[in-house]
């Protein structure tokens, strides 16, 4: 028997569309270096050289299966890599008070976001992206929140986009703030990493006021994504609420949920050498970084045109509303 006989056909059909991923998963990466180019995380790049392609070269049939396992199947598995960032020994280090505002802010941001957007009768699905976009953790949280509300593609690439676009205005802008609202080097950063959507732009805007500052903002938001596997299972129960099917009326937990608490876990009780820490948290990016690209690869720029400015209005209001919000908890408190 050949080897090309002996080949397993499912790993054989998933390959064209792996490869194709990881070439824009490349393109992105090497985009990421450019000058001008470097405020945007890879992840985002990615999306943008998927979308490119697919729209303008077109995504080729044989290609499909490996893309949709690399939307799935990765994005899942780099989800649990992210619990290698976080301990409950940092959770610890900004205090209950800090706690309690990144709590409060995350619950009152999502149900503000819900809420106006049915009010304003954006689809419940894209809503929910924009809202877990940003009240938890960006792009990671709009893909793991995808993985129960089931929304389109063109919905997770739309709130992908609209969350980057504020993420990147709050962290150029957040900072040129701090000096108008009297924030000091710790006060500011529990507002940038309670507010600022990604990790990455937290990072960008809390250095930029100090160590202290840069901090602060890091726990914070890593606190805020400790928070991403109950807000996913929460939202499986709405989704499963009223159900007349009995087995999807059962409490959802997703394998990748428990993975990734029991990482967190793990990496609390054991010292990992910070070697073992740097590769998983790059092997998580790039897999990450995969997964956007996959669904790139199956956005139709037509769709997201049919969409309208009220999602775009819901995103920019949601930004608003946590920026606004966690201030005056921080001042308070």
């Amino acid at each position: 028997m050949s080897i090309g006989r002996s080949a397993n056909p499912a790993l054989t059909s998933i390959w064209p569309g792996i490869v194709l991923v990881a070439m824009i998963t490349c393109v992105a990466y090497s985009a990421h270096g450019l000058s001008g180019l470097t405020l945007f995380s890879p992840m985002i790049l990615a999306v943008v050289a998927g979308i490119t392609f697919s729209n303008v070269l077109g995504t080729p049939a044989h290609a499909k299966a490996g893309i949709a396992f690399s939307q799935k199947r990765l994005l899942r598995f780099a989800i649990v890599l992210l619990g290698f960032q976080l301990t409950l020994g940092q959770v610890a280090g900004i205090g209950l008070s800090g706690v309690g505002i990144v709590a409060a802010t995350l619950g009152a941001t999502f149900l503000f976001t819900v809420t106006l957007g049915r009010l304003i009768g954006v689809d419940r699905k894209l809503a929910q992206l924009i809202a877990a976009g940003t009240s938890i953790c960006g792009a990671s949280a709009i893909v793991a929140t995808n993985i129960v509300t089931d929304a389109r593609d063109e919905d997770v690439t739309y709130a992908v986009a609209a969350i980057t676009l504020f993420g990147t205005v709050a962290m150029l802008g957040f900072p040129l703030l701090s000096p108008l609202f009297g924030l000091d080097q710790h006060a500011f950063g529990l507002w940038a990493g309670a507010s600022i959507h990604e990790v990455a732009q937290v990072i960008g805007a809390g250095f930029q006021n100090g160590t202290l500052a840069g901090e602060t903002a890091t726990v914070a938001k890593l606190t805020r994504v400790t928070m991403l596997a109950p807000m996913v299972i929460a939202l499986g129960l709405m989704a499963r609420r009223g159900s007349n099917d009995a087995s999807a009326a059962k409490p959802p937990m997703p394998w990748f949920v428990v993975a990734f608490v029991a990482v967190v876990a793990l990496n609390s009780l054991v010292t990992i050498p910070q070697q073992v820490h740097s590769a998983i948290a790059l092997a998580a990016q790039v897999m990450l970084t995969m997964g956007l690209a996959a669904m790139g690869l199956q956005a139709d720029i037509s769709e997201l045109h049919s969409r309208g400015l009220r999602p775009l209005m819901l995103a920019f209001s949601a930004f608003i509303f946590i920026a606004a919000f966690s201030l005056a908890l921080v001042k308070l408190v």
